[in-house]
């Protein structure tokens, strides 16, 4: 199945895109995502458990991804 995933700011930068489609087997979880992205050159500098959203809605890892989910993964951000 294809999912397309989305790096915001910082991890934009790591990544040098803001968007990545990538296959993954049926029933991958946000977990076995991660380990995806994890191989793409620039992950070395994510942290081990990054936040992720899932169409919209903040998900964990053992979170079951479907055919054309839209996956946001979500740097640290500071603010006052």
């Amino acid at each position: 199945m294809n999912v397309t995933v989305q790096f915001f700011a910082s991890y934009a930068d790591r990544f040098g895109r803001s968007a990545t489609d990538i296959t993954l087997p049926e029933g991958s979880t946000v977990a076995d995502m991660l380990r995806c992205i994890g191989e793409l050159p620039g992950a070395g500098q994510l942290p081990p458990h990054p936040m992720v959203a899932v169409n919209l809605t903040y998900a964990g890892p053992t979170t079951v991804l479907r055919r054309g989910d839209e996956i946001a993964v979500i740097p640290p951000v500071a603010g006052g």
